[in-house]
C-alpha cells in the first residue's frame, strides 16, 4: 500500500514540475512584460525612457535607452564609456537576464540620442558575456 501510495505521489510530482518547467520563448515574453512594467522605475544618468521589445521567431530581446543627450561626438564617447557599464549593473542585479543569455537569447541594446539617433549598441549573447562583466 506504501509502495503504491509513493509511486502515484512521485508520478503527481513529475507532472507538476512539467507543467511548471517555462520553455525560452515563455521567459522571453515574460522577461519583456515585467522589464516594460518596471521600466518607470528604471533610474540611469541621462536616461528618459527605456524599454524591451521581444522578437520570439528571432531568440532576441532589443533593449532601447532613450536619453537627454544630444548626437554629438563628445556625447558618443561618453555613451561608449557609460553605456557597458549601464548594462554590466544590470546584468548583475537581474538573474533572469543571465538566464535568458544562458539559454541563448541575444539581446541587442541601444543607447539613443534625444532625436532616437544610435549613440551606442551593444549587442549581448552568451559568448560575449564574460568580456563584458570583466570590463
Amino acid at each position: 500500500m506504501i509502495k503504491r501510495l509513493t509511486q502515484i505521489s512521485f508520478a503527481i510530482m513529475m507532472v507538476l514540475v512539467l507543467v511548471s518547467c517555462k520553455n525560452t520563448k515563455q521567459k522571453l515574453q515574460e522577461y519583456v512584460v515585467s522589464y516594460n512594467k518596471t521600466a518607470v522605475n528604471f533610474k540611469a544618468k541621462n536616461v528618459t525612457l527605456t524599454t524591451a521589445r521581444g522578437y520570439i521567431n528571432d531568440n532576441k530581446i532589443e533593449l532601447r535607452f532613450e536619453t537627454d543627450l544630444e548626437l554629438n561626438d563628445a556625447n558618443k564617447t561618453t555613451a561608449a564609456n557609460s553605456f557597458p557599464k549601464l548594462l554590466k549593473e544590470m546584468i548583475n542585479k537581474d538573474q533572469n537576464f543571465k538566464e535568458l543569455l544562458e539559454e541563448g537569447v541575444q539581446f541587442d541594446a541601444y543607447f539613443l540620442a534625444n532625436d532616437n539617433t544610435v549613440l551606442a549598441k551593444k549587442i549581448l549573447n552568451k559568448e560575449e558575456l564574460p568580456e563584458l562583466l570583466k570590463e
